[in-house]
C-alpha cells in the first residue's frame, strides 16, 4: 500500500450519475473532502452549483481546469467515476504526478476496439472482431462476416446499441439501426465481432499497484442471447465451481493488465464456456447504476469506501461484510413511452429476504429500452444465505411490478 496523501480528491462524475451520492457519503465516513467536477451541458456550464463545473466534451480544457484546482488546492486523488470522467481523471493525475491509470490505458478501457486490439497482442481470449464505419455498406458488411454475430459501437456503455445478429439480412437491419442510434453521438464506429456463447459473469475488483483485488463475483443467472443485452438479476457469490471461479479472476487480471490498467476499480465482463473464460470488455470503474449496494465489506464499509480508501492510499480490507448472499434486480424498460404510474412497491418489500426497491424513472418522463436507452426503471436488492435464495426472492418481486407506461404518440395527441 501506498502512503496516505491529502484527504482531499476530485469526483469527475456525468451529473446524470446514480453514483455520486455513494461516494459523497463514504467520503462524509472517512472525513476527506471532495469537490465535484460535474460533466455539466455547455448552455449550463456557468449556471450551476457543482463545485468544479465542466465541459467532458473538451478533454483538454477540462483536463487544464481540474489540474489548476489541484495546484492551487493540493489534492490527494483524482478519481472517475463512470466512464465519462475515467479518460480525463487519467490525464489530470499524469500531469500532476498522482497515482492513477495512464491516459493511453484509460482510453483503451473505454474504446472497445481499442480493447479488442489490446486483448489480441496480450493473448487474452477474445472474440474476434472487425472495425466498420457510419456509412459503409451493411451488405458488404454482411458478405465478409461469421455468424452469429454482435453489432456493437465502440464507445457508449450499459449495452446501449448492442445487438446480435444470425444472418446477413439481421446484420443488415443491425447495422441501420445502430448507425440512427449513432446519429446523435460523437462516434462514427461500427465494431461486428464473434458471438461468444456462454454463461455471463461480471467481476468487481480494485487494482492496486498492478495487483488486482477481487472483491465480487457476480453470476447473471438469466441468458444474455440477445437479439439485445439487457442485463437483469446480478447475485453474489458466484455459484459456479471454485476452479472456474480462479480462471475468470486470471482472466481478468491478464485483461487488465492488457489494457495498462493498474489502479482503481475495475468491473469486467467475462463469459465462460466449454473452451474457457472469454474477456466481453473491462471498465476502469466500478459497476454502474445502483449495483453496487449489494456489497458491504469489514465494518459495514461500501464499494465506495474501498474505492476513496485505495485512491487515498489509505489501506482498505476486502473481505465481505459476512457471508450472506447479495444479489440486485435491475428492473428493465419493457417498452418505450411515458411512465405514469408505478404499483407494488410495498408488496415487494414485503417479499422475505428484499432489502428494498428503488424506482429511479422520473414520473412523467420518456422511457426508451435497449437498444436504444441507456437506463433502467429502478433497482430491487435482496439478501439471504444462499445465492439461489436472493434470486428467487428478486423474481418473486420483480412479478409483483406494475408500470404504468403511455404510449407517446397518443400522448402527444
Amino acid at each position: 500500500m501506498t502512503a496516505p496523501r491529502p484527504r482531499r480528491l476530485v469526483l469527475l462524475a456525468s451529473s446524470r450519475s446514480y453514483r455520486n451520492q455513494a461516494f459523497l457519503d463514504a467520503a462524509r465516513r472517512l472525513e476527506v473532502e471532495v469537490v465535484t467536477g460535474e460533466d455539466v451541458p455547455l448552455p449550463l456550464l456557468h449556471k450551476t452549483d457543482a463545485g468544479l463545473p465542466l465541459d467532458y466534451r473538451d478533454i483538454v480544457r477540462s483536463s487544464e481546469a481540474v489540474i489548476a484546482y489541484a495546484r492551487e488546492h493540493p489534492v490527494g486523488a483524482i478519481l472517475g467515476v463512470d466512464d465519462s470522467g475515467t479518460l480525463l481523471a487519467a490525464r489530470a493525475s499524469a500531469a500532476l504526478g498522482l497515482p492513477g491509470n495512464s491516459p493511453d490505458a484509460a482510453q483503451a478501457a473505454r474504446h472497445k476496439h481499442a480493447m479488442r486490439c489490446r486483448f489480441a497482442e496480450a493473448g487474452v481470449p477474445s472474440p474476434r472482431f472487425r472495425l466498420y464505419h457510419v456509412g459503409d455498406d451493411p451488405l458488404r458488411i454482411a458478405r465478409e462476416t461469421a455468424y452469429p454475430c454482435v453489432v456493437k459501437p465502440t464507445t457508449l456503455s450499459g449495452s446501449r446499441g448492442v445487438m446480435r445478429a444470425d444472418t446477413p439480412e439481421d446484420l443488415v437491419a443491425r447495422v441501420r439501426r445502430l448507425e440512427k442510434i449513432l446519429a446523435a453521438e460523437r462516434c462514427d464506429e461500427i465494431l461486428v465481432e464473434d458471438y461468444v456463447p456462454g454463461a455471463e459473469v461480471a467481476l468487481e475488483g480494485i487494482l492496486d499497484g498492478g495487483r488486482l483485488h477481487v472483491l465480487a463475483l457476480f453470476d447473471k443467472p438469466d441468458p444474455l442471447e440477445g437479439p439485445f443485452f439487457e442485463e437483469t438479476i446480478y447475485v453474489t457469490p458466484s455459484r459456479l465451481p471454485r476452479a472456474a471461479q480462479e480462471r475468470l479472476r486470471e482472466a481478468a487480471s491478464r485483461a487488465a493488465a492488457a489494457l495498462g490498467l493498474r489502479e482503481g476499480p475495475v468491473h469486467a465482463e467475462l463469459r465462460l464456456n466449454a473452451d474457457g473464460p472469454w474477456l466481453v470488455e473491462v471498465a476502469g470503474r466500478s459497476i454502474g447504476g445502483l449495483c453496487s449496494r449489494t456489497l458491504r465489506f469489514g465494518l459495514g464499509a461500501s464499494l465506495e469506501e474501498l474505492i476513496l480508501r485505495q485512491a487515498l492510499g489509505l489501506g482498505f480490507e476486502t473481505a465481505p461484510e459476512d457471508g450472506r448472499a447479495a444479489g440486485v434486480l435491475m428492473i428493465p424498460i419493457p417498452k418505450a413511452g411515458i411512465l405514469r404510474g408505478v404499483d407494488g412497491i410495498e408488496a415487494v418489500r414485503e417479499v422475505p429476504l428484499v432489502e428494498d426497491v428503488e424506482i429511479t424513472a422520473r414520473l412523467n418522463y420518456p422511457l426508451l429500452p435497449l437498444p436504444e436507452g441507456d437506463s433502467y426503471l429502478g433497482f430491487i436488492f435482496a439478501r439471504g444465505e444462499t445465492p439461489q435464495a436472493v434470486e428467487e426472492a428478486l423474481r418473486r418481486a420483480h412479478a409483483l411490478l406494475r408500470f404504468d407506461i403511455a404510449d407517446e404518440i397518443a400522448v402527444r395527441s
